[in-house]
């Protein structure tokens, strides 16, 4: 008899942007603020990999 596996796809996406500020700390800021607001949106052309697994509902542990 055959069993239902629940199977995770996960997908990476990756895009670098230069941005000018004065610490690393105020350029990942910059970058976060302008990623929420929408200036930058990643889609298939930044697609960097694909992992395949089986799905657990797991909560993660700090």
């Amino acid at each position: 008899m055959k069993k239902v596996f629940q199977i995770e796809i996960e997908e990476l996406l990756q895009k670098v942007v230069k941005v000018k500020a004065n610490s690393l700390n105020e350029a990942i800021d910059k970058v976060h603020e302008r990623y929420i607001n929408e200036e930058y949106v990643l889609d298939y052309n930044d697609f960097k990999g694909v992992e395949f697994r089986e799905y657990k509902d797991e909560v993660m542990k700090d």
